[in-house]
């Protein structure tokens, strides 16, 4: 069983485990809340930048689905006339130095694979980099953008934001309701009342008086050695080999059940870098990729490797009241305490 199979039925699945870990639980809890309590009480730096900086993240570790929600909000605010920017950390890069602008065309292996996605999705200007300060500012000095998405920014308390979007998802909840490791929470549920909004994804986790409610769902499919694109139908009933090497990797592997496909899942943990021998597999079946590994398989997959683009929607009612929500921020620009 691998690390990550290991920890999801701790942190999912009831395990007796988790008791175990539960003291370095408290320890993380403790270090946390002080670290956060040194940046609200001015010991350590808050940085305010001259954009407004809208931070979308979660308390807990794995995929809530924070990158869809990202590329939907910059659409959203670009159809509104903002030019937006993005920042972010660049899990599973490896460049030199930080911090890195990231275009259309740039090696995920150096600058991550959701850069990558973000900035082919969005056309957006994006900056990557372990200090999300240093990034924005770089960002800042080469384009001039109305807003600044920080992408996975909650818990990097010295960049100040004028709101918080805080995804949980639906399915999986906070899980047991620990902290790392015994745990998945980074910080814990009350965390939730100081958000600006949160969004549950898929599931009816939560309370709907409180939350958004969105849904991801697969797109067509793209042959990544071409431009062919066809309907995840015409797949059905076909067995296919679904490889994720995502937070949540079960809820693609779901989302092509759903579609009437016959999957043969292949989780792999979260950023992990895809080589070819990943891709072949002894049977003519074909091989399904998420658009966030696609960006790491383009140069490696063979003729019958396909990407299936997630997206992310709301009901008219909760998009509209989400972006409303999200204007009044601009507007107001009122920069929150950590």
């Amino acid at each position: 069983m691998t690390l990550s199979r290991c920890m999801d039925r701790i942190w999912y699945g009831g395990s007796p485990c988790r008791w175990l870990l539960a003291p370095l639980g408290i320890c993380y809890r403790m270090i946390a809340n002080l670290r956060r309590l040194a940046y609200r009480r001015g010991i350590r730096p808050v940085t305010v930048l001259p954009a407004p900086v809208i931070v979308v993240g979660n308390i807990t570790v794995g995929g809530t689905g924070k990158t869809p929600l990202v590329i939907w909000l910059a659409e959203a605010l670009r159809q509104r006339g903002f030019s937006v920017g993005i920042v972010s950390r660049g899990y599973g890069g490896h460049a030199g130095t930080w911090p890195q602008a990231v275009h259309h065309d740039s090696d995920p292996a150096l600058v991550g694979d959701e850069p990558v996605l973000l900035a082919r999705a969005t056309n957006c200007p994006v900056s990557v980099g372990p200090d999300r300060v240093k990034a924005a500012r770089a960002l800042l000095a080469r384009e001039q953008v109305d807003v600044l998405l920080a992408d996975d920014g909650l818990q990097h308390h010295a960049l100040g934001r004028i709101m918080e979007i805080v995804l949980v998802d639906g399915q999986r909840g906070l899980g047991n309701g620990m902290y790392l490791p015994a745990g998945p929470l980074r910080e814990g549920r009350e965390r939730l009342a100081r958000a600006s909004a949160v969004v549950v994804n898929g599931g009816d986790w939560g309370d709907d008086e409180i939350i958004f409610r969105a849904t991801t769902s697969a797109q067509d499919a793209r042959r990544l050695t071409g431009s062919d694109r066809k309907p995840l139908d015409s797949f059905r009933g076909s067995p296919v080999h679904a490889v994720a090497a995502i937070g949540h990797p079960q809820r693609f592997f779901r989302m092509l059940e759903a579609a009437g496909l016959r999957v043969i899942p292949h989780p792999m943990p979260d950023h992990a870098s895809i080589d070819a021998a990943d891709l072949r597999f002894d049977d003519a079946a074909p091989v399904m990729v998420t658009d966030k590994d696609a960006v790491k398989c383009e140069r490696i997959a063979h003729d019958d490797v396909w990407c299936v683009p997630i997206e992310l929607s709301f009901e008219p009612e909760a998009s509209a009241a989400l972006i409303a929500l999200v204007l009044r921020h601009i507007e107001e620009r009122r920069w929150i305490s950590p």
